[in-house]
């Protein structure tokens, strides 16, 4: 039984073609049932994303099908799609799938998020009845290294991004980041990526102050929080306990002054200030000041370095697992074929004995002598199913095959053991 999978990600196309390969929700029902339309497809699972689109499948799969009907179904030319396709087999791609789902394959290493859409991708498969034995158990398996990757490894540990940083530095200074008072200074893209994990701790004290009105009330809709103009700083800043900035201005937006004065109706309770902007949006003096803690970006920045270095030492553990959970599942596959061919064997020479038995109830029914019978049905038995393993036994001779010879002799011996 193979295993086949091919694919385009973020390192092997740029992300105008990742966007015409992806498929769509409403798309996944009808390529699911076509896919299994292919000569050779047994199995199939689809797995997209923004940054990945993956067929995996079972059964003897063409791959020159496998471009054309992907480049069909997306209109595209099999042309256009080929210098940019990867393709694996058997273990190869039974060791990807692995990594994919464990995060080792991601854009950002050890992202969790990829291992959910993995599973919807297998759940829409088999609503759809796409995934029989074979991927079913390699899914199954799939799932479970995940979860140890995650447990055994730190490969998903230490923030890795400025957004969860921030957060995460946020964390580290308050004991209880979830009571703390949190202003937002800006409101684009990474403004917002700060407010949904700040969220995600549990913050409920969340204020947007930006340029523009209108753009910081649409934020602070999303997270229920207060909107602000930039004017209203100087009376927004006692009331914060973490200050977060980043927006486009040109210069400081928050002072020392303006932070001295804020310190001084707090009574001097510590504020955390992590300004996230290029240029800086809080005057670096502000770190001269007693209870005001200031973080740049660039401070940030060596923090995800150093996680990245600790995640990818966390790789190569989460590696070794996958190596060792890839074999298990081959070992697997591999006694699908055993089992088979127990079932055959047992078959044929039940057939044989069958053939034998009806022909000696033939005979005691007609008279003849009943010890005669079970002779000759003993004798006739017994080169029926001794004519085979003779001949194997005599070409093995004549071609010197001494493992075959080997594996025969072991099984006459366990034969004299067990009888």
């Amino acid at each position: 039984m193979n295993i086949f999978t091919l694919g385009i990600n973020h390192k092997s196309a740029p992300v105008g073609l990742r966007e015409r390969v992806a498929f769509s929700a409403e798309q996944l029902e009808s390529a699911l049932a076509a896919i299994r339309q292919l000569p050779g497809v047994d199995e199939a699972v689809i797995v997209s994303t923004c940054n990945r689109t993956e067929l995996y499948c079972s059964g003897d799969v063409a791959e020159d099908a496998l471009v054309g009907w992907l480049a069909a179904f997306h209109q595209l030319s099999p042309e256009q799609l080929r210098e940019h396709l990867y393709q694996h087999r058997h273990e190869q791609a039974i060791e990807h799938l692995f990594a994919v789902a464990s995060g080792l394959d991601s854009l950002v290493l050890g992202e969790p998020q990829i291992l959910g859409q993995v599973k919807q991708a297998y759940q829409q498969a088999k609503r759809q009845a796409a995934v029989g034995g074979v991927l079913e158990r390699l899914f199954q398996y799939c799932f479970r290294v995940a979860k140890m990757v995650r447990t055994d490894t730190d490969v998903g540990q230490n923030a890795v991004s400025v957004a969860y940083s921030a957060v995460s530095l946020a964390k580290h200074i308050f004991s209880r980041v979830a009571d703390a008072r949190v202003l937002l200074i800006g409101a684009g893209d990474t403004s917002e990526l700060v407010a949904q994990h700040l969220k995600e701790q549990g913050v409920s004290q969340l204020k947007v102050a930006n340029r523009t009105l209108q753009r910081a009330q649409e934020l602070a809709t999303k997270f229920a929080a207060e909107a602000h103009t930039l004017a209203e700083l100087p009376e927004l800043l006692p009331n914060a306990d973490i200050v977060v900035s980043s927006t486009a201005s040109t210069l400081p937006l928050v002072g020392k002054g303006m932070v001295e004065k804020a310190l001084r109706q707090r009574r001097h309770q510590p504020m955390l200030f992590i300004d996230l902007a290029v240029p800086r949006d809080i005057e670096e003096q502000v770190n001269e000041l007693d209870d005001a803690y200031l973080y740049t970006v660039d401070d940030l920045q060596n923090i995800i370095s150093e996680n990245l270095r600790n995640r990818e030492q966390a790789a190569q553990q989460a590696q070794q697992i996958i190596s060792s959970e890839r074999q298990a599942f081959v070992d697997w596959l591999a006694s699908l074929n055993s089992v088979d061919l127990v079932r055959d064997f047992r078959q044929h020479y039940q057939a044989l004995a069958q053939q034998q038995l009806s022909r000696a109830m033939t005979q005691l029914q007609a008279g003849k002598d009943p010890q005669a019978v079970l002779e000759e049905f003993s004798h006739r038995l017994t080169n029926q199913m001794l004519h085979e393993p003779t001949r194997m036994i005599k070409k093995a001779g004549e071609n010197g095959d001494q493992h075959t010879l080997a594996v025969l002799q072991l099984l006459c011996s366990e034969g004299k053991t067990t009888s």
